[in-house]
């Protein structure tokens, strides 16, 4: 009894942090697009994928140790 709580109360929190996980880079992806050059689109999507790569380029270190 007392595991099928625990396991309850886990889905219930892993639902809850990737409501919140999907809240976030929604408001991020939609500030982007107000922000973002909002008169050209593809301009918009070159720069997200560059910014996107720079990111992950600067912190590659961090991502190796992670793993």
């Amino acid at each position: 009894m007392v595991k099928q709580k625990r396991t309850l109360r886990n889905v219930l929190f892993t639902i809850l942090i990737a409501f919140a996980i999907v809240s976030f880079w929604r408001g991020v992806w939609g500030l982007m697009d107000l922000y973002l050059a909002p008169h050209n689109l593809v301009l918009s999507f070159f720069l997200s994928i560059l910014i996107g790569i720079l990111i992950l380029y600067a912190t590659k270190n961090l991502i190796r140790n992670l793993i």
